[in-house]
């Protein structure tokens, strides 16, 4: 606490009108004194007391208490501090800087940190945010009791100002730069990319190499590999945009990840990948239907396929074998042959599925087109088999070299007696069988079939069963493809609503989706999407049991997240928090996955070089200074407002001296009775001096 005393005027005049009256007696006085008439001086000083008397000066008192100045310390949290030594030398630069301020008795210090993990700015999709943190650090601070900011940072900060006033605290700002001189990086860039495209068509993407820091020409390796683990490598011109090619292999979203090789003297990896999401749709779904002979659930199965918009049938029904000799007119023959050359050699690997529905060998497919159909679906292509009696009969399918696909062995007994499908252990837990309506219940509520193929299961996964647990349904992987058996010609009493039917068509669907492998009906999958800012880990497995899951963030830290199964087994669930944006990855020991969070290729990645450049305007407009900190911490100072605040090794806060008036003390210099005979006093000696 301190007392100032100072003069203050409160005229009992208006200043206007005693300006003019002190105007006007200066006048006469300066013509007195200038004529030299006899008490022209006391005259003047009686004129002067009087209107110092009108000007009514007073002696003030102020009890002032002196208010501390304000320092920001700004600390950069955001993921580009993990590279190299900047974030451990931030982390001593902010300790030193603490311990030096605190000896200052005047100066309030406030760190805080922008940017990170648990910052208001974490994530932020648009860079680093540092300046939006001094001006919320000092919202509460009159521009006067700032005493300058230090921002700790390796310098990429994004949220500048195109103008660079509005950031201007009123007070020097300096920077410490975490990083190194002459850092160089190679950078990835995608210039253009899709983001739909036909699965099995041609797709490209353009891509550039930015080698910063680095001059001259060459070419890096670069590797493109999709979300199933293919990948694919090419050699890229550095600094010239790169058309690639790539095709999508499934329908939805597909990730791909896109890297290029270290460069010299990489600063970090991180920047020389990105990552790619793109739709995939399917344009149309070929499906060839057999059908071996008419009957009543044939309809069934083309209406069901037909309903579907996006599925283009071929659906062919063999009415009678051509050596049968029947005497049938010509007229009454069908006039269309069946195109089984074409259908089964040449364009064979165009379709999605192809259907053997009630097939039996009747030598309208010879044993060369059958095996066509089995390197069809080791090399990816998908059948379903929908038994009928004449599987458990010399003319199955199962005495064809399409047994080598085929996952049973017909015993030769054909089941008659009623009996309601129901779901197996694995069937509870497979996506194609799990959610459909009424599955999960004891006992499903589904009507009855009344024919059953009994076989000898030799591989594959038995979904549904029927009467003493025989299979039912089964599916199966092939090479690349894949195969399903129906033992079964009576699923459409279910489209029929015998005994309250059932959920045939979502049945027949799921399957059908399942062998042209949709993702959403894989058994054994992992998968992880963005909500917010957490991750949401799904795992769907045959096997019971949550487990953990590995999570690698884009930085590279990892988390291990446990999983729950829920109650209806099949699918165990887990969440992670997370603040980085771009590609996290996800392995439980056997299944990989990859989910994008946020801004896939954010902008805090897009130059990792330490500079001072994208500060150095509000730098030079607050009289600030930028230092690295590999050459040490430099000195700190207290400068007054119009005093440099920078030089070579040191930095200065600038101390404002503001305070806190807490009481006002104002004594008249002027007494009203002292200034009445002062006043007649001078004029009795101006008279007694006239009349001599």
């Amino acid at each position: 606490m301190t007392t100032i005393a100072n003069i203050s005027f409160a005229p009992l005049i208006p200043w206007a009108p005693l300006s003019i009256i002190t105007a006007v007696a200066l006048a006469l006085a300066g013509y007195a004194v200038v004529r030299g008439l006899p008490g022209a001086w006391w005259r003047s000083l009686a004129l002067a007391a009087g209107l110092l008397a009108l000007a009514n000066p007073a002696l003030v008192e102020e009890q002032r208490e002196p208010l501390t100045d304000v320092a920001v310390i700004v600390v950069d949290e955001s993921p580009s501090q993990d590279v190299g030594e900047r974030r451990a030398r931030a982390a001593r630069a902010v300790t030193q800087l603490e311990r030096r301020l605190a000896g200052y008795g005047d100066l309030e210090t406030r760190v805080v940190v922008a940017g990170g993990r648990e910052a208001d700015d974490a994530a932020a999709p648009d860079g680093t945010h540092l300046i939006g943190a001094l001006r919320r650090a000092l919202s509460d601070v009159p521009r006067q009791r700032v005493a300058g900011a230090v921002l700790v940072t390796d310098g990429q900060v994004h949220d500048l100002g195109t103008t660079v006033e509005r950031d201007d605290p009123g007070a020097p700002v300096h920077v410490l730069l975490t990083g190194d001189r002459g850092e160089r990086d190679r950078r990835l860039i995608i210039e253009e990319a899709p983001r739909y495209g036909i699965v099995g068509e041609a797709l490209s993407l353009t891509l550039n190499i930015e080698d910063q820091g680095v001059g001259g020409d060459g070419a890096a390796e670069v590797t493109v590999k999709q979300d199933d683990g293919r990948a694919q490598s090419y050699i890229v011109p550095i600094g010239t945009p790169y058309t690639v090619p790539f095709t999508l292999r499934h329908g939805g979203l597909t990730v791909l990840e896109v890297e290029v090789e270290s460069g010299p003297n990489e600063l970090t990896m991180i920047n020389n990948r990105a990552v790619v999401v793109v739709n995939g749709v399917r344009d149309r779904l070929r499906v060839l239907l057999v059908s071996g002979e008419p009957h009543a659930g044939e309809r069934t199965w083309r209406n069901l396929l037909k309903a579907d918009p996006s599925v283009d049938l071929v659906h062919f029904t063999i009415l009678r074998p051509p050596e049968k000799q029947d005497g049938t007119p010509i007229r009454e023959l069908s006039l269309i042959s069946f195109p089984t050359r074409e259908l089964f050699q040449t364009k064979l690997d165009e379709f999605d599925l192809v259907i053997f529905d009630r097939y039996r060998r009747r030598g309208v497919l010879p044993d060369l087109y059958l095996r066509n159909v089995v390197e069809y679906v080791r090399q990816g292509g998908a059948v379903l088999t929908a038994a009928g009696p004449a599987f458990a009969t010399p003319l199955s399918l199962h005495r064809t070299p399409l047994a080598q696909v085929l996952p049973t062995s017909p015993t030769g007994d054909i089941i008659t007696g009623g009996f309601r499908p129901e779901l197996t252990e694995a069937g509870r837990r497979h996506p194609v069988t799990a959610e459909l309506p009424g599955a999960q219940a004891d006992e499903p509520d589904w009507g009855r079939w009344f024919r059953l193929i009994d076989v000898d299961l030799m591989r594959g996964t038995t979904l549904m069963q029927g009467s003493a647990d025989r299979p039912v349904l089964i599916l199966d992987r092939i090479g690349e493809g894949r195969v399903a058996q129906l033992l079964s010609d009576h699923a459409w009493l279910w489209t029929r609503g015998f005994e309250g039917g059932g959920p045939q068509a979502e049945l027949l669907r799921r399957v059908a989706h399942w062998l042209m492998k949709e993702p959403d009906l894989e058994e054994e999958d992992l998968r992880a999407a963005a909500d917010g800012n957490r991750l949401e880990i799904r795992r769907r497995s045959l096997a019971p049991g949550g487990g953990d899951v590995t999570v690698t963030a884009p930085s590279g830290r990892e988390f291990t997240v446990p999983l729950s199964e829920d109650d209806t087994g099949g699918l165990a669930r887990g969440s992670l928090q997370v603040n980085e944006p771009g590609l996290y990855r996800l392995t439980d020991g056997t299944r990989t996955t990859v989910a994008a969070v946020g801004v896939l290729n954010p902008l805090e990645y897009a130059d990792l070089r330490s500079s001072p450049q994208p500060l150095a305007p509000l730098v030079a407009r607050t009289g600030g200074g930028s230092f690295w900190l590999s050459d040490g911490i430099p000195d700190i100072r207290r400068v007054k407002p119009e005093r440099d605040a920078a030089g070579r090794s040191w930095f200065g806060l600038r101390a404002n001296g503001d305070y806190l008036v807490t009481g006002v003390g104002q004594i008249p210099m002027l007494p009203a009775l002292a200034v009445l005979a002062l006043v007649l006093g001078v004029m009795m000696l101006a008279w007694h001096r006239e009349g001599r």
